[in-house]
């Protein structure tokens, strides 16, 4: 199978990136290379606009290298994009003209309405968040936008990034109490100009490296114990704590924070007050990272395009539709799995005399946990368990939130009452003691529903269901013979037992339609 690999670089006013994309079987964009240098391009802009020679030379010099890389790929496209810094700058045609001539790349300068629509394109085609603001701080401009079920309704950019920021109000190497007064002050007259932002009581989520820093850092002063920032989420009075904490240290412990970038020591706190101003016009509900920006936003409007859409219809679904295919999902066996677990609630539901209830995200997780139920048993059958919670419970999952993705985890790796306990431990402050059972109940339903279907032949058409105090009484209508699901139901309806608190009595029954 032939392998297509694309590239984009974006040469922002702070760095600039080269990211190598290779195109999988599923159709999705994995990351196989990404290069970073730091330019600070927005420090060679003149009085006169103009890019100094300096930076023409420093920004050469990183695509040289960068040429050398991509040089090395057979790649189907390169696309080379540039923002704030080269599109004020006044002498962008040469720069272009020198960058084609010299390293053979056809620059393309993104308007400020371009910039700020992929960012949002990337937010909506990798979350599952129906209405928020983005902010997508750079060196040298800042884009917001506000979109709605889904859709852009407006956006802006503002002329000032981070580092922009840092030269206007900050003298030294770490600001003052007083220049933050007077940073804030102007950051909050900035957004209030703008009226559709204020009061939006969404999300706000942020895109680029300082949004990036920022999550870092409050990860490692909590010792988050899940990987990932994508949809990692930061409350207000997180961001004032971080702001304070960075404001008593000097500019060479600044430099040894965990999870704060060395080149952005410097700026992080200037772009931090860019967020904590903008959350308090917009009445956020929380600051969400999104991993996923500009380049992202490019390579997506490139993949939807093939199916004339430009956004998916369902990123949760893109997402497990990914995992079917990184983890060759039987999907066959897990639409019947699903099938069997759906017939076992709703029958607990309308026989139980509300003893047990399902809400609608309850039904949602036992669909998402049965599909990748035991995924992990592509690397290994005998810890299948252990490599189920792992993979999903750290993997980025386009459109869940980590708590959700841990949900969906504990279910899909459900093995027994000691493993479930011995995973959710680490977590148990995350959920409250009803949800704790809820979790553990539907993982033992999606065990029990895999068992009925272990062979792998669809025989199971219909269950009904009597419930007593102390009793379960299931009859499986089966179209086939059914003695192998019948021995693994015998083996495995203990865990449901405990669950629910009641022996389980299976009789299997020949389906006469």
């Amino acid at each position: 199978m032939s392998r297509h690999h694309y590239a984009i670089i974006d040469i922002g006013s702070n760095t600039v990136r080269l990211v190598i994309y290779l195109r999988n079987k599923s159709g999705r964009f994995k990351e196989v290379e990404n290069v970073k240098a730091v330019a600070r391009l927005r420090n060679y802009l003149e009085d006169s606009g103009e890019l100094s020679e300096d930076g023409i030379q420093s920004l050469l010099k990183i695509l040289k290298s960068f040429k050398e890389v991509t040089d090395s790929y057979e790649l189907d496209q390169l696309v080379c994009v540039a923002t704030a810094t080269i599109r004020q700058s006044t002498n962008q045609d040469e720069i272009i003209s020198r960058v084609e001539a010299q390293i053979g790349y056809n620059m393309l300068i993104l308007s400020e309405q371009e910039e700020a629509y992929y960012g949002y394109l990337a937010v909506v085609n990798s979350t599952s968040i129906s209405e928020g603001v983005t902010i997508d701080i750079g060196g040298g401009s800042t884009e917001v936008t506000y979109f709605e079920n889904r859709k852009i309704q407006y956006s802006h950019s503002f002329p000032f990034g981070a580092l922009t920021l840092k030269n206007m109000f900050v003298k030294g190497d770490v600001p003052t109490e007083q220049e933050m007064r007077k940073l804030s002050s102007y950051l909050k007259d900035q957004f209030e100009s703008l009226p559709w932002l204020k009061g939006r009581n969404v999300p706000l989520i942020g895109i680029g490296g300082s949004a990036r820093n920022l999550a870092q850092v409050d990860q490692s002063l909590k010792e988050y114990p899940l990987a990932g920032l994508h949809q990692y989420s930061i409350k207000d009075h997180d961001i004032q704590f971080i702001k304070q904490y960075l404001m008593t240290l000097n500019f060479k412990k600044l430099q040894k924070v965990e999870g704060l970038t060395k080149d952005r020591a410097d700026i992080i706190l200037p772009a931090i007050e860019v967020f904590e101003s903008l959350y308090d016009v917009v009445g956020a509900k929380s600051f969400v990272l999104s991993r996923k920006g500009l380049r992202d936003g490019v390579f997506n409007e490139q993949l939807t395009t093939d199916f004339g859409i430009s956004i998916f219809p369902n990123v949760i679904e893109e997402s497990f539709n990914e995992l079917a295919s990184d983890f060759d999902i039987n999907y066959k066996h897990v639409l019947k799995t699903t099938d069997i677990a759906m017939k076992i609630i709703n029958e607990l539901q309308e026989h139980g005399d509300g003893d047990f209830s399902f809400t609608e995200e309850d039904v949602s997780l036992l669909k998402r946990g049965a599909f990748v139920y035991n995924l992990g048993g592509y690397i290994d059958s005998e810890s299948s368990s252990q490599h189920t919670f792992y993979l999903l419970a750290n993997r980025t999952i386009d459109g869940l939130f980590h708590k959700d993705r841990l949900k969906v985890a504990l279910i899909a790796s459900f093995k027994s009452k000691s493993i479930f306990k011995q995973f959710f431990h680490p977590y148990k402050h995350w959920f409250l003691k009803e949800e704790k059972k809820k979790l553990r109940l539907l993982g033992a339903i999606t065990k029990f529903s895999f068992s009925l279907d272990s062979t792998r032949r669809g025989i199971v058409e219909d269950i009904r269901v009597d419930i007593q105090k102390e009793s379960l009484h299931m009859q499986v209508y089966c179209n086939q013979e059914s003695l192998p699901e019948e021995y693994q139901v015998e083996k495995q309806k203990k865990h449901l037992e405990k669950a629910i608190k009641r022996n389980v009595h299976v009789c299997f029954q020949p389906y006469e339609g």
